[in-house]
């Protein structure tokens, strides 16, 4: 039963082990300062949209998909406001612009939250972004993760994955683009005969076809390097065990298949990425957002590019790889990875990378990326009164909105290639019991030295409200 609570915020998370911890501490953050906020599944919240209380709601993309529920939002009353969860290490202007976001869906946000500088300026060049939409550096609730105050958050985690591999070598994954969860979700669907010009797959959404067959070669390229590099670590680092993290939205297949014939490979994607980079030695990937994600954290990373495409290498995946130390043969991993587990290599540095990180993350130090979003939520609250109102004449409307919404969405989610298929929202938010959330909002208190009492309600087993 949703408890009318004051301003709210409604909070969907989309990819569990990537977004829960921190919009759960944006959670937290605004119950502190009088909101109540509604977070869980996206799915199920945007089932549920037009029976909610007017609220704002915190989009994480802009995307065409999101273009007939911002509608109904706004119909009902909610207001929007929005980051984009790709924007950090993003696709080339133009072909992000086609593949993010949407002149239908962004004239409904009010108010956008930027990563950083790097951010803004890439939105600012957006044709179809309204005349005086707010753009406010806040840095995003995951940067607030990284910091060094939030690692008792992730202490027990840490030891426990210390404990079940002991020492051990990260891989991480993101070949989504080849080797999607379902066939349908990569940039090209299966050919059904040999010869016949592939369609494009959900992953290729925005992209010329020239722009995406050149990412789908040189994805598949190193996808395959990949596959070649796991045995080989093992074979080369015997002291160690090899973990593989792949991609929230890739298929594991290929990567159980290949720890079936080791010994000492490990396949999962279990939790958040932050105490794997905690536990690990070191971690190797190509293009990946954890390059810069343990950069921050000054873990030692590596960029594997034994296939170079500097068109993809540099307009797309620069910000990681560059953040990270670059091996583009195996002869010269083994020795950068030798060194660092022989204590003598660290992680990259010097100055061009401290102004590199500097342009494209805020919110690293001083007040949390939570606080920065909260504070501008508090605003927009006090220069709307009606979203404090009761909303007695729309009732109606959203009994039937509710509804109709409910069933469309739902009817959706089984049509082929839907990205909300029941079973693959499950592979992206298997979900959590209210004793963990609460849990986990506990040790965020302690961290924080916040002695409030929080009220902790289930809507649904996959949706909770948290207020003060």
């Amino acid at each position: 039963m949703l408890t009318n609570l004051g301003p709210q915020l409604l909070i969907p998370v989309e990819n569990q082990v990537r977004e829960f911890d921190p919009k759960l501490l944006l959670a937290l953050i605004a119950a502190k300062r009088g909101f109540s906020s509604v977070i869980g599944s996206r799915r199920e919240m945007e089932f549920r949209i037009a029976s909610f209380p007017r609220s704002l709601y915190l989009s994480k993309s802009m995307t065409i998909r999101s273009a007939l529920l911002f509608k109904a939002a706004h119909k009902v009353g909610h207001k929007i406001v929005a980051w984009d969860e790709e924007a950090l290490v993003h696709l080339p202007p133009d072909t992000y612009f086609s593949d993010r976001l949407s002149p239908k869906s962004i004239r409904y946000v009010s108010h956008l939250f930027a990563w950083g500088q790097d951010n803004v300026d890439l939105w600012r060049q957006y044709p179809g972004l309204p005349n005086g939409t707010p753009i406010h550096i806040t840095g995003n609730p995951r940067v607030d993760m990284l910091r060094p105050e939030m690692r008792p958050f992730f202490a027990e985690e840490v030891e426990k994955i210390r404990n079940s591999y002991g020492d051990f070598i990260l891989v991480n994954t993101n070949f989504n683009h080849v080797n999607a969860y379902f066939p349908e979700l990569n940039l090209f669907q299966p050919v059904k005969k040999p010869g016949e010009t592939p369609k494009f797959g959900r992953g290729s959404r925005g992209m010329s076809r020239e722009f995406a067959e050149g990412l789908r070669d040189h994805k598949q390229a190193t996808f395959q390097n990949f596959q070649r590099l796991i045995p080989l670590l093992e074979q080369t680092f015997p002291d160690y065990t090899i973990v593989v993290r792949p991609h929230p939205t890739e298929n594991h297949e290929v990567y159980s298949k290949i720890a079936a014939g080791c010994s000492r490979v490990r396949v999962t994607n279990e939790g958040n990425v932050v105490p794997w980079l905690l536990a690990t030695e070191a971690v190797i990937h190509n293009g990946c957002t954890t390059g810069l994600e343990a950069y921050v954290m000054e873990v030692p990373a590596i960029s594997y590019r034994a296939t170079v495409n500097d068109y993809y290498d540099l307009g797309f995946y620069r910000l990681p790889n560059v953040l990270s130390h670059q091996c583009f043969d195996f002869d010269e991993l083994r020795g950068t990875l030798g060194d660092i587990l022989a204590g003598k290599l660290g992680p990259a540095a010097g100055d061009e990378r401290k102004e590199i990180i500097k342009h494209h993350l805020a919110a690293r130090k001083g007040a949390l990326a939570c606080e920065r979003i909260v504070d501008v939520c508090e605003k927009i609250i006090d220069g709307a009164a009606d979203l404090q109102k009761p909303d007695l004449s729309h009732r109606l409307n959203r009994w039937y909105m509710a509804k109709g919404l409910g069933f469309i969405n739902r009817f959706k989610s089984y049509l082929p290639g839907a990205l909300n298929k029941p079973e693959f929202q499950r592979h992206r938010y298997p979900g959590i019991s209210i004793e963990e959330l609460s849990a986990r909002l506990s040790r965020f208190q302690q961290i924080l030295g916040y002695d409030e009492e929080l009220k902790v309600e289930e809507i649904t087993d996959q949706i909770f409200q948290i207020s003060a």
